[in-house]
């Protein structure tokens, strides 16, 4: 295969790679909590010796080499659940799960039979003393403070964990809003987290934009595809036709 196929499968892979991300952006447009992923490429640049010793480009390659989170706010819109928290700033709730701790902007959360504060898969919402939310069955009128203090009739239950990170970009995506942290960058307490009771954070996927860019995409794609081909009949003619000039 000549270096023009080879240079345009390379940028091909590259946008089947960004197609694939920006469609699961947009399956995620109603995920609460989530954030965007970004994909970054990098171009190889190969360079031969031209007249006179000079140096001059002559080929470029692009691949993709790692994707990045979008840590922009998505909108936070009231739903008049005392149980949906949203955080407004910095920082991330602490899950405990299985596989150990989780980090979500994702606040829906709900109670499950023994009364104790879960995320919609079932795993409990840590306090920052380590410990589970569990709710008495007597316990009326949650109330979430700005600061995380739960609550009730009965009095204060705990205060939520909320963290940060020194570069969110570490930290690994484990399934929609959730993530693991990287064990050189650990999670770190926010001193004065911002919460917010009965409201939830919406995804930050615009719509528009990634809809926008997922069509430009699949023109790039198919018009790459066409030049593959037509590169491909080139190369089968020219070897068809040479030998009969010879």
């Amino acid at each position: 295969m000549e270096n023009s196929s080879i240079i345009a499968l390379s940028y091909q892979t590259g946008l089947r790679r960004k197609i694939d991300i920006i469609a699961n952006n947009i399956a995620n447009l109603s995920t609460t909590g989530f954030k965007a992923e970004r994909v970054m490429f990098i171009e190889h640049l190969e360079r031969s010796r031209g007249v006179e010793g000079q140096i001059i480009p002559r080929l470029h390659y692009v691949r993709d080499i790692a994707t990045r989170t979008d840590p922009r706010e998505g909108p936070i819109t009231k739903t008049g659940n005392p149980l949906d928290i949203a955080i407004q700033g910095d920082g991330y709730f602490v899950i405990d799960s299985p596989e150990g701790e989780l980090y979500t902007r994702n606040g829906h959360f709900n109670l499950d039979n023994s009364g104790q504060l879960v995320n919609q898969a079932g795993n409990p919402v840590l306090t920052d003393a380590g410990a589970p939310v569990i709710f008495a069955p007597e316990d009326t009128q949650i109330i979430i403070s700005r600061d995380g203090t739960i609550s009730t009739n009965n009095g204060e239950l705990g205060k939520l964990k909320v963290v940060q990170f020194k570069n969110d970009q570490k930290l690994n995506r484990v399934q929609g809003a959730q993530f693991s942290a990287n064990e050189n960058d650990p999670p770190v307490p926010v001193d004065t987290p911002i919460i917010i009771q009965s409201s939830l954070e919406g995804s930050n996927v615009e719509s528009l934009i990634e809809m926008t860019e997922l069509i430009n995409l699949h023109r790039t794609y198919d018009a790459v595809k066409d030049f593959i081909e037509r590169d491909d009949k080139r190369q089968r003619l020219a070897i068809t036709e040479l030998p009969k000039v010879a």
